[in-house]
């Protein structure tokens, strides 16, 4: 398959139809899911669509080491190529990773503001357009509304789309009767979109819980598939 006919055919293009064609410039979302369910996959997958679209994205990783994160690049590449019968993988390879880029902060370590400032340069002074920025590792649990604030000030500044991802901890009920993860009860007003990712069986489901203005669509026609960890069509 060309890759113009796989970028059609891309079960992602149900999920932007779902959330009003996509989450939009100026606009955060946010992937929820307790640990190992699928979030860094699918942020993963939602990444290298836009490369595929040659749209340059900064994955931005909080985590302690970043090796995992271009493994899991890889990874996702590599079964889309397979799944779809990729022609030219190399070639297409070669090019999209030179749209991405990898930086890795501590939160402990460097504020919001000083995240924000080395992105800004890196966009700005370092001439890379990026029109994504993917945000895994992230601990809410540790952060202020004030500080997604900034997040979401900074996208409408610099004219690009924020995804996030949300770990979501403890024994007791992580969710409150609308489905919304307890721990980013406050940070809603901040969230274009949210959606939850939680085991059903045979494979993982995507619910949307919250679309931008719009009610919420509950589970959506896709599923996170355990074996290859891409989103596909139900």
């Amino acid at each position: 398959m060309v890759k113009k006919e796989l970028i059609k055919r891309s079960p992602l293009r149900i999920l932007e139809k779902s959330i009003q064609g996509g989450l939009g410039k100026g606009n955060i979302g946010v992937l929820a899911s307790r640990k190992g369910v699928g979030k860094t996959a699918s942020l993963v997958h939602i990444a290298t669509d836009k490369l595929f679209q040659k749209k340059p994205v900064i994955h931005v990783s909080y985590a302690s080491r970043v090796d995992y994160i271009i493994n899991w690049y890889e990874d996702i590449f590599k079964e889309i190529s397979k799944k779809r019968k990729l022609e030219s993988a190399i070639e297409v390879h070669d090019e999209i990773i030179k749209n991405r880029i990898i930086m890795n902060f501590s939160q402990e370590g460097a504020r919001t503001e000083q995240v924000l400032k080395s992105l800004e340069v890196m966009i700005t002074q370092g001439k890379f357009a990026a029109e994504a920025v993917i945000v895994d590792g992230y601990d809410f649990a540790k952060a202020s509304v004030d500080d997604l604030r900034k997040f979401r000030e900074f996208a409408e500044k610099m004219g690009i789309e924020v995804w996030f991802s949300a770990s979501l901890r403890g024994n007791e009920p992580i969710f409150d009767k609308d489905g919304i993860p307890k721990v980013l009860i406050n940070y809603l007003d901040e969230i274009a979109v949210l959606l939850t990712l939680s085991f059903k069986g045979e494979y993982i489901g995507l619910n949307l819980v919250k679309n931008h203005n719009f009610p919420p669509q509950g589970e959506l026609p896709l599923k996170l598939d355990p074996a290859t960890m891409l989103i596909a069509e139900e």
